[in-house]
């Protein structure tokens, strides 16, 4: 069997988001970043997380896997970093389970933020029971290969919907959806986005008083 040397087609130095800025993301909504960022970043309405209260902020490490195979996603674990969230493109092919038990227990175990994968995954009442935040586009029990001559990529750009993501972009997730930010427009949008959500707040408290929305954002 021909076997691909993995270091081929995988970067290791791209330049990770300061902890204290996932930090505040990860304490902000996703649509509240998403409308920070100038409405760019939503990831596919597809994707939600397994368990409704897992949230998540770090820098992304992108996975383009080969469809209906998870060795690089078990590569990327091998050299993922505390804080790092997994952004793993499969080809469309969905209908497989790439993640579960065992792979969280590892993410877990090394710090890292969360998983993001536009396919299937499974063991999702253990997942929710293990907290360790994961997003997919669904759940599917059909077992993966793992094709030691296959070509995947890592740190690579990959494409999540109409979204171009790459390593090293702030990447959040919530009940909502998930939204990614390029890494170089990622500390101004948190600080607009938390402006945003201070301003809803006063918004919210005239709106208890009883005015309108049509007074409040001067509609009429």
């Amino acid at each position: 069997m021909n076997r691909l040397d993995p270091a081929l087609t995988t970067r290791l130095d791209f330049t990770r988001l300061p902890r204290e800025l996932a930090v505040a993301a990860a304490g902000l909504p996703t649509a509240t970043l998403h409308e920070a960022a100038k409405k760019t970043g939503a990831l596919p309405a597809a994707i939600k997380p397994v368990a409704p209260h897992f949230r998540f902020a770090g820098s992304a490490l992108t996975v383009h896997s080969p469809g209906g195979d998870n060795l690089w996603l078990h590569r990327a674990l091998d050299v993922a970093q505390p804080g790092d969230v997994l952004v793993v493109h499969v080809g469309g092919a969905y209908e497989h389970g790439y993640w579960g038990e065992v792979m969280a227990t590892m993410a877990k175990a090394r710090g890292l933020a969360g998983l993001v994968i536009d396919g299937g995954v499974r063991d999702s009442v253990l997942l929710a029971g293990l907290g360790f935040p994961v997003f997919s586009r669904g759940l599917s029990i059909r077992g993966t290969g793992k094709d030691f001559g296959a070509t995947g990529w890592i740190n690579y750009p990959v494409m999540m919907g109409n979204v171009i993501v790459h390593a090293g972009d702030l990447v959040a997730g919530d009940a909502d959806g998930v939204v990614a930010i390029p890494a170089a427009s990622a500390a101004a949008v948190v600080d607009l986005a938390t402006r945003r959500e201070a301003d809803e707040a006063a918004i919210v408290r005239r709106l208890e008083q009883g005015e309108s929305t049509l007074d409040v954002y001067g509609w009429r």
